[in-house]
């Protein structure tokens, strides 16, 4: 048998547990999958205590993805390009290689979309994330909003580092009179962070990609659908990305992804008594 889990702060929401137990129950594989609280500052211990005997896998959320980069011995491409890390897989040696299959899942959700422009709530890893697969896809400028400038910092740094991408960086309280032109939004950001204001901003981008799925819809997500305009969901791109780590910690190619995702839904249909908010990503 192997372990493996996500990790967080908050995780008791994650959807990764369901997700990743029905692929293995599909297979007749006999690992485990849980969710483990892990707060910022608590990896390095977290993962010092893991016998890689036991241990293939591990899902990072917030706000471990770009914690995990220095515990790492060896990296895929993307996350030496975002600095962030969403998957750590435990190899036989005890070594520690880290994925980012969101990039990864943000690349396939986002092909053939005509982006020159984006308006991306929210500063932090997915973000960078997101900005890096519009980059590869031609992306040419991006407004991204957040509560205070230095948490955009290191998102501005990897995405411009790595392609010629205009990114204005504006707060939250000066998006109001601040002209944004945006073929796409990338929403980020908890519900409570989707004030009026807010969702007035995104009103004339063509298409929305709300990467929050629970609750759902978000303001921003409702909004769009109100107006016809088409939105990729937070819940298509956390199956996106699972499929990605599934895949890389069984070393499995049938991932049986309609499985995965119907057992997602239901269990989101079941949450009927669920605190407003909680949700697999929060950036901001």
């Amino acid at each position: 048998m192997k372990k493996c889990a996500v990790l967080g702060d908050p995780v008791g929401h994650s959807l990764s547990p369901v997700i990743h137990r029905t692929a293995y129950d599909a297979w007749g594989l006999d690992w485990e999958y849980d969710a483990h609280r892990v707060e910022a500052g608590g990896l390095a211990d977290f993962l010092d205590g893991l016998d890689p005997a036991e241990w293939r896998g591990l899902s990072l959320t917030m706000p471990l993805k770009r914690e995990a980069v220095p515990l790492l011995d060896s990296a895929d491409d993307w996350v030496r390009v975002s600095g962030a890390a969403n998957t750590l897989l435990l190899e036989p040696d005890g070594t520690r290689r880290g994925l980012n299959t969101d990039v990864s899942a943000a690349l396939e959700l986002t092909e053939g979309l005509d982006v020159d422009t984006a308006l991306v709530l929210g500063g932090g890893a997915t973000a960078a994330s997101m900005l890096l697969a519009l980059a590869e896809h031609g992306l040419e400028r991006a407004t991204i909003v957040v509560r205070d400038p230095a948490r955009a910092t290191e998102t501005v740094r990897v995405v411009t580092s790595h392609r010629p991408v205009q990114l204005d960086v504006v707060t939250f309280e000066d998006l109001p009179t601040t002209v944004v032109v945006a073929d796409l939004v990338v929403s980020t950001i908890p519900v409570t962070a989707q004030t009026p204001d807010v969702v007035a901003s995104t009103m004339d981008a063509a298409h929305v990609f709300e990467v929050v799925y629970d609750p759902w819809p978000t303001p921003v997500a409702a909004a769009a659908e109100r107006s016809d305009r088409p939105v990729t969901t937070g819940l298509d791109l956390l199956m996106a990305q699972a499929v990605h780590q599934v895949r890389a910690m069984t070393g499995r190619d049938d991932v049986p992804v309609e499985e995965m995702r119907r057992a997602a839904v239901e269990q989101l249909e079941s949450r009927v008594d669920r605190a407003p908010g909680q949700r697999e990503v929060q950036d901001e």
